[in-house]
């Protein structure tokens, strides 16, 4: 067994989400790369999002009190890098890598197209914690890319591969599935159910005569 040593102290919880937060109205909008974030409440659905008072976007948001917090994916990186390292004050980052936006349903804040997942959010409180101020934000409303619905209605987000920072690097998340909640407890028929469940969620590899029927039409 491996002896533990003391090192330091810092921020090193990980893996934690890396996401893209939308923000602005109107024709004064930005985007920028958040991994400060998680959940803070279920009923009712709250998050946080900490910021540092030098971004540009956190203006934006303290102006209009909302944001979109849009989950990314691993082919996502290089955009959600640029995001993060460069400013919405200097360089249009939607046209520089691509972002295509949206309405959002219920804030004035963009959604972004290509992302699987976006929660709609306004700002209840903030609060400064020393070089980042925290926003609590309650979810008003979520949208989801309707690829990732199952024919039941259920969200399939194993159909993608989540982005995650973990100390100063990107990972995808693979598609690995190791237990449902509270798997530990779970009846055997109830178990068999849901991996079966889960089964019929991911996408099927196409067969060789299809691949073929395929090329056939070309």
């Amino acid at each position: 067994m491996a002896n533990r040593v003391p090192f330091g102290s810092g921020t090193l919880l990980c893996p934690v989400p890396a996401v893209l937060i939308t923000c602005g109205k109107d024709d004064r909008v930005n985007v920028m790369t958040a991994a400060w974030t998680g959940v803070v409440n279920s009923k009712p659905p709250r998050v946080y999002v900490s910021i540092r008072p030098e971004r540009y976007s956190h203006a934006l948001i303290v102006e209009t009190g909302e944001l979109v917090i849009n989950l990314t994916t691993a082919d996502m990186v290089r955009a959600v890098d640029f995001c993060g390292v460069r400013s919405g004050r200097d360089v249009d980052k939607f046209k520089e890598c691509g972002l295509k936006t949206q309405p959002s349903t219920v804030v004035s804040a963009p959604t972004l197209s290509d992302c699987p997942l976006a929660l709609e959010c306004r700002v209840f409180e903030r609060r400064t914690l020393g070089c980042h101020d925290m926003f609590l934000l309650d979810v008003v409303g979520v949208t989801v890319r309707d690829d990732l619905l199952t024919p039941e209605g259920k969200l399939a987000l194993g159909k993608t591969q989540l982005l995650a920072y973990a100390h100063g690097e990107y990972r995808a998340l693979e598609h690995r599935l190791l237990g449902t909640f509270g798997f530990s407890v779970m009846k055997k028929r109830t178990a068999k159910r849901k991996a079966a469940e889960k089964k019929s969620e991911r996408p099927r590899p196409k067969s060789a005569a299809g691949r073929g029927e395929k090329a056939k039409k070309k």
